[in-house]
């Protein structure tokens, strides 16, 4: 516990400045950090970050995560857009998997592809919702800690009813609806703290009760996922709190869903 503490207070420090200014430097630090979470998911079915698939995967979320005005300039000097490119990225793996006499296979190229999705659109939506401003980072990142520390609170003192053990076993129902009351109570008491412009607090409401139950989502997703590889962490990057996946499993579900809530503007 105490080196879980450490860690979360060091990584806490070094990454709210970079969510605080923004532009280049946040842009070039949610890069580094999805490239990490592509290395961490691909590592568990042993495909090497560094062999073809690995790279092709690599480029295809670079492109997945640029920023509006990036994707502008590549497309000017490309013609192409980020679904275009995306596709040539899929027909150059299908591709090796000829090449190499399906010693890497189709189920592979579909494995690779949509590990590209989850985290190059995940990360992309980070850095679009910084664009949308300060106060949309702060509120996914509210939810997502609180319903975290809600759920686990909450479920080690009236937890009895597992949730769902075959892919979370110490994960309960009351822990599930207690993170969900702790997120609304937060959200609540950050909108009369600093309220967001034109979001009536049936909108806030709605937008955290989903928000809160598609981010405990996205962690037993992920937790399905190193379960299905048997593996206990997605990474080592962060000592006691595993990888890069273990801590944003949440937020890749959140942010995308605030802006198809269109709660981020």
């Amino acid at each position: 516990m105490k080196q879980r503490i450490i860690t979360g207070v060091v990584a806490a420090a070094l990454f709210i400045p970079f969510v605080i200014y923004g532009k280049l430097p946040f842009t070039i630090l949610v890069y580094a950090i999805a490239f990490v979470g592509i290395y961490e998911i691909l590592r568990m079915k042993g495909i090497h970050i560094m062999s073809v698939p690995g790279v092709l995967s690599l480029l295809a979320t670079a492109t997945l995560l640029m920023p509006s005005e990036w994707t502008e300039m590549v497309q000017k000097v490309t013609t192409y857009s980020k679904i275009e490119l995306l596709f040539i990225a899929v027909i150059l793996l299908l591709v090796y998997s000829v090449l190499v006499k399906n010693k890497f296979t189709f189920d592979d190229v579909a494995f690779v592809i949509l590990s590209t999705l989850y985290v190059g659109l995940g990360f992309y939506y980070l850095i679009a919702t910084r664009e949308a401003g300060l106060a949309f980072v702060i509120f996914a990142l509210l939810i997502v800690w609180t319903t975290d520390s809600g759920a686990y609170f909450t479920g080690r003192k009236f937890g009895k009813n597992k949730l769902w053990p075959e892919i979370s076993p110490n994960k309960t129902v009351e822990g599930f609806v207690g993170g969900i009351v702790i997120a609304v109570i937060a959200a609540v008491i950050m909108q009369f703290i600093a309220p967001f412009e034109g979001k009536t607090w049936l909108i806030l409401i709605v937008a955290t009760v989903v928000s809160s139950i598609f981010g405990q989502m996205g962690d037993l997703v992920e937790s399905a996922i190193k379960r299905h590889y048997d593996v206990k962490d997605s990474g080592n990057i962060l000592p006691g709190h595993g990888g890069i996946l273990d801590r944003f499993d949440s937020l890749l579900f959140v942010l995308p869903l605030l802006h198809l809530l269109h709660f981020v503007n």
